[in-house]
């Protein structure tokens, strides 16, 4: 390794030790920090944020970068890969300015702030006021990235690179064709019931089976946490220390159970990516997309499905003996994955999961084009709740106020849950075909086979090969949607429309 290699890395590990603080500091707003603190810790987030950025668009790093480009061929694979992609994000990152950051992070501590009020209230005036201000530095932002068709690509490209409208937009189009078809006709039959799933369930005892469940994974709680938070994430501070939240309803066991999955599946990513690489590209996710394959993998096409809960749900069971004692197997599989239209997309069944996702991908390609303002946003939400899940939006907690993405500035992430899950169900595929015993593992309480094929096949990579180029690898096609329109045939025609 040339000694301005060495130089390189040095530089971008203090610059993830620098992001590593901001997490950190994120993670306690959500989780710990009073509510008077919150004007003083949007200063310091701000102040942490603009000195990442000036080390990030460093002379000295743009130099070193230059110089290893020009010396590609002395260079390994790796340490090319990792120049090649650190040198596109330099030449990106040097588009804004200490100002622009900083002002970005403290409008994200302020609409977080308004968030959080507003869903305590349920009153979301005060927060669309911050958001149309977090809105027109978006727009500000895709000018200063710079695009070709549609000022959403310049901010798609930062979360999903290399992905546009022009492909985002054909794909939603499959969603309409096949997936709306489909679920219209689940829905023209009777009702499951999910009556018990609405009953007590003590919140500390929920809090020790999803801790069983992360266990039961594989995810290290030597290398990390479970903790509360009114919206659940994971973060990374670094090799050692991935965290995820979780939240709980007394009355509803599902929102902590797969929420607590859904964030396991992301934990496992991070910790089985290359701890050596820590600070380069190699040892970051792919992509978001890949990102929510992992979660919606673990959530969905393991954590909803008959195998896995041939073991788990007599853990289930003890841990809820009067609830559930009388709730065959049978009735309970059942119930976890009845097809009903939700206003929560955190709480919404796996196929109209991704009519939320349509409605939210929408919405922000109108309001970064500038075609949509943020005073319309309530009626839009409303109408296209209508529209595409026949309901009525009833009050501010349950439309705009029920995700916490746009107030972080995160326009753009929504898209990536709707590749993951497409991705989840080939990768799944793949795995199913090259791992025989897959099934019958999952009914015996055994992960361990599907999650070190996970690492073979997608953690340990990094972003060695962009999204693309790593379905390519595994599965010898780019995405394709009609695995997911599969397994949802397969599986929900049994549930509906065959006897189990």
């Amino acid at each position: 390794m040339t000694k301005k290699y060495q130089r390189y890395v040095h530089l971008l590990q203090k610059v993830a030790d620098l992001e590593a603080v901001q997490a950190l500091l994120g993670w306690d707003q959500e989780v710990n920090m009073p509510e008077a603190g919150a004007a003083s810790r949007a200063r310091q987030l701000a102040t942490v944020a603009g000195l990442s950025h000036e080390l990030s668009t460093s002379e000295e790093l743009g130099d070193l970068l230059d110089a290893l480009h020009a010396r590609g061929d002395q260079l390994g694979t790796a340490e090319r890969r990792n120049v090649e992609l650190s040198r596109r994000e330099y030449l990106r990152q040097r588009r804004y300015n200490r100002d622009f950051v900083e002002r970005h992070s403290r409008l994200c501590s302020e609409a977080y702030e308004k968030w959080l009020q507003g869903r305590t209230t349920n009153d979301s005036t005060a927060y669309l006021e911050v958001l149309d201000r977090m809105v027109q530095l978006k727009r500000e932002e895709a000018e200063l990235l710079g695009y070709t068709d549609h000022p959403y690509d310049a901010l798609l490209d930062l979360f999903e690179p290399e992905t546009t409208v022009a492909e985002l937009d054909p794909l939603f189009a499959e969603v309409r064709k096949k997936l709306v078809g489909f679920v219209a006709r689940i829905r023209e039959q009777a009702p499951i019931d999910q009556a018990f799933m609405q009953q007590k369930f003590a919140t500390d005892v929920q809090w020790d089976f999803s801790l069983l469940l992360l266990r039961g994974m594989g995810y290290d709680f030597a290398a990390g946490r479970q903790d509360l938070s009114p919206h659940p994430f994971t973060t990374t501070f670094g090799p050692g220390d991935i965290r995820v939240t979780t939240r709980a309803e007394e009355n509803n066991f599902a929102n902590m159970c797969w929420s607590s999955i859904h964030e396991g599946g992301h934990a496992l990513y991070e910790q089985g990516l290359p701890a050596k690489a820590y600070g380069l590209p190699l040892g970051k996710a792919a992509s978001l997309g890949i990102h929510e394959s992992q979660s919606r993998l673990w959530e969905n096409n393991v954590g909803r499905s008959k195998r896995f809960w041939e073991y788990w749900y007599l853990r289930l069971q003890e841990h809820f003996p009067r609830q559930l004692a009388r709730i065959s197997l049978h009735q309970f599989y059942r119930a976890i994955n009845r097809i009903e239209p939700s206003l929560i997309r955190t709480e919404s069944d796996e196929l109209h999961y991704h009519f939320h996702i349509l409605i939210r991908y929408e919405i922000e390609k109108q309001l970064i084009a500038g075609s949509l303002e943020v005073a319309q946003l309530p009626e839009v939400w409303a109408d296209r709740y209508r529209e595409y899940l026949g309901l009525e939006v009833p009050d501010a907690r349950r439309g705009i106020l029920q995700d916490i993405h746009w107030a972080y500035g995160s326009f753009r992430y929504f898209p990536t849950y709707s590749l993951g899950s497409f991705y989840a169900a080939q990768f799944f595929h793949r795995a199913q075909q090259e791992l025989p015993q897959l099934e019958r593992n999952l009914a015996a309480g055994s992960t361990g086979t599907l999650l070190v094929w996970l690492r073979e096949k997608i953690h340990r990579h990094g972003q060695h090969y962009s999204a693309s180029d790593l379905c390519q690898r595994i599965t010898g096609e780019k995405l394709n949607f009609q695995y997911f329109m599969s397994y949802a045939e397969k599986k929900y025609d049994e549930i509906y429309f065959k006897s189990l």
